[in-house]
């Protein structure tokens, strides 16, 4: 399979204390790559470096023979790397359409005919399933569909690697399922996404391979089958005694 992304070495310290420690992994073309691990694990600040939005202490990011470990985010969007965030940051002042078009006007990658705009919109918003809110006001919207939006925002952005930063939190069964089809048909369409979720389930059941980071470094990668057999993830999870380093260094990881 072809890398799409690989790093190297990356790491993030915040003061004295390390977020994200010596890191290394690669992303394949067309996958499904997810990132567990527990709360304060370096999850969120491993994809804010990726981004663009907070700038490494150390270490290679490299995308399509790109290096981009200080680039801006702005460089990174145009490049095909787009973000979701955890808790939804749309323009309330404006209808879910504008926030769409926010996307096309200021983060296309590719440069798009003034009259397809609209018809990219169109077709990005039924997709998500938000084509009958699209002069809805975003202050209006529940959760699950500001998720929706969030997910719609980023595609407007016409990325080749979507890096999705739980788009499943807070939703319930249903909501996540539909989700996880419209992430599955993403990559189908051939995007590749980098994946955070909390949901096990969820992210064992859509993911091709899968990263754990425990206190800011690499404790485990492979198949969703591999990582439920590893006695260290399940070690790390279920708390019967610390995994990683500890010490100076290794404590206050986000």
């Amino acid at each position: 399979m072809t890398s799409l992304l690989a790093v190297e070495g990356l790491t993030r310290y915040f003061g004295g204390l390390a977020a994200v420690m010596d890191l290394h992994f690669q992303v394949n073309e067309g996958e499904i790559f997810g990132i567990i691990g527990p709360n304060g694990a370096g999850k969120t600040t491993a994809f804010s470096m990726i981004a663009g939005s907070l700038k490494p202490s150390g270490g290679s990011i490299r995308f399509r023979g790109h290096e981009i470990a200080e680039w801006p985010s702005h460089r990174v969007v145009h490049l095909g790397i787009c973000r979701t965030h955890q808790i939804p940051r749309p323009f309330t002042s404006m209808t879910v359409s504008e926030n769409v078009e926010v996307g096309f006007r200021f983060g296309r990658r590719r440069p798009t005919w003034h009259g397809s705009v609209r018809a990219e919109i169109e077709r990005i918003l039924e997709f998500t399933g938000l084509a009958g809110l699209a002069a809805t006001p975003t202050g209006a919207l529940p959760t699950g569909n500001r998720k929706r939006l969030e997910l719609a925002r980023a595609l407007a952005t016409d990325p080749v690697l979507l890096l999705c930063d739980e788009i499943c939190g807070g939703l319930n069964p249903a909501e996540t399922q539909a989700i996880l089809a419209l992430l599955r048909r993403l990559r189908d369409s051939g995007i590749t996404i980098l994946y955070i979720e909390h949901d096990m389930r969820a992210v064992m059941g859509i993911c091709d391979r899968i990263m754990v980071l425990n206190y800011g470094e690499k404790l485990a990668e492979g198949t969703p089958q591999e990582i439920q057999r590893n006695e260290a993830v399940i070690e790390a999870y279920l708390g019967r005694r610390p995994v990683g380093r500890v010490g100076t260094r290794g404590e206050g990881r986000r």
